[in-house]
């Protein structure tokens, strides 16, 4: 797993909406999981996003924590109290670049927060940072993977997540996917046992 020099970073999705947002809110949390947040917190629980989200875990590995909260404000203000800060992502808030360094060097658990429909006044006024990544309008799941790209300096993309069962294999062409602990682990034989294609 990630060396994560601030013990937490969560992600807290905000303003999910039940069989509109289920998509994208999956995605916002495999990102946090892929990304190196260690613990993802979904405001109001649906239980479609959690299992999708469970189910990766379990095959592809990493424990990154998955719960739902009835209120993300509740999840701010603990999150405050036990001594951590709160990032807000906000097309309306200050440039990634102006900021990234600041909390990157600060050692406290981060909450990473990140929207759906409009966000109330409340996480502005109590969020640490108002950060933007970019002032125009994207997708908060794009916004998010910069973000955490940026905290974590690019070592991401080096995890490897402790009990997957399945495991890419980089291939200049097609698919190479092989089952971890599997005898043929590695092996081209082994790989295209379980699956190499183009498509």
């Amino acid at each position: 797993m990630l060396l994560n020099p601030y013990g937490m970073v969560y992600v807290l999705r905000l303003g999910h909406r039940l069989g509109r947002d289920k998509r994208v809110t999956t995605h916002v949390g495999l990102v946090a999981r892929a990304f190196g947040a260690n613990g993802f917190i979904l405001e109001g629980c649906d239980e479609s996003v959690l299992g999708s989200l469970r189910k990766v875990l379990s095959v592809w590995g990493g424990d990154m924590v998955v719960e739902c909260c009835s209120s993300g404000m509740e999840v701010v203000r603990s999150w405050k109290d036990a001594g951590g800060e709160v990032i807000h992502l906000t097309m309306y808030g200050l440039p990634l670049d102006d900021v990234i360094d600041a909390i990157r060097v600060s050692p406290k658990p981060k909450l990473v927060i990140v929207g759906a429909r409009r966000v109330e006044w409340f996480y502005y006024e109590n969020s640490d940072y108002n950060v933007a990544v970019g002032n125009q309008p994207h997708s908060e799941v794009s916004a998010l993977a910069l973000f955490l790209d940026r905290l974590f300096r690019g070592r991401w993309a080096y995890i490897r997540f402790g009990g997957a069962k399945l495991r890419v294999i980089p291939s200049s062409r097609g698919k190479v996917v092989v089952r971890v602990g599997g005898p043929r682990e590695g092996s081209d034989e082994g790989s295209r046992g379980f699956h190499k294609g183009s498509g």
